[in-house]
Parts: structure tokens; sequence; C-alpha cells
């Protein structure tokens, strides 16, 4: 690896233990469930997910979870959230 690449990874580690820099805008994700596989998607805030739970509540398990792993990283979703 040559001293451009090794000051960019050292870049990119001091990077990474500042979440505060980081903004997801938008992604997908499988979630693995109790009762199989749900598809996840993250939009400008608004989150999606293909199970029943969610259907009805606009909030679950699944959606819950990559809030906590993403922490400050995502927007929180509310109950009032539109569907």
């Amino acid at each position: 690896m040559d001293y451009a690449m090794i000051n960019k990874l050292e870049k990119a580690k001091a990077y990474a233990k500042d979440r505060g820099r980081f903004t997801i805008k938008k992604f997908e994700a499988a979630v693995e469930g109790s009762n199989g596989p749900h598809e996840v998607s993250y939009d400008d805030g608004k989150w999606t997910c293909d199970c029943g739970f969610f259907q009805s509540r606009g909030r679950c398990s699944h959606t819950m979870a990559l809030e906590i792993i993403l922490e400050d990283m995502v927007e929180i979703a509310f109950a009032d959230q539109d569907q």
C-alpha cells in the first residue's frame, strides 16, 4: 500500500469515529426477522417495511432495530409519521 493510500485509510478511520459527520439519506436493507426476511427502506426521513405490523402501525421492530444501529445518522420515526 502506498503512502497516499495509508493517509486516506487513517483519515477514513478518523471520520468513522466521528458519526456526527454522517447523515444517511437513503438505503435498503434485508432484515432476517423471526418470521423470515423483511425488506426495509429509508428515504429522506421516511421508513418502510414489508411486514404486517409496519403496515398497520408505521413502525416495527425491524425499522427500530436499524434506528438503534444507525444511532444519530438517521431521523427517528415517530408514531405520527405519515405512512
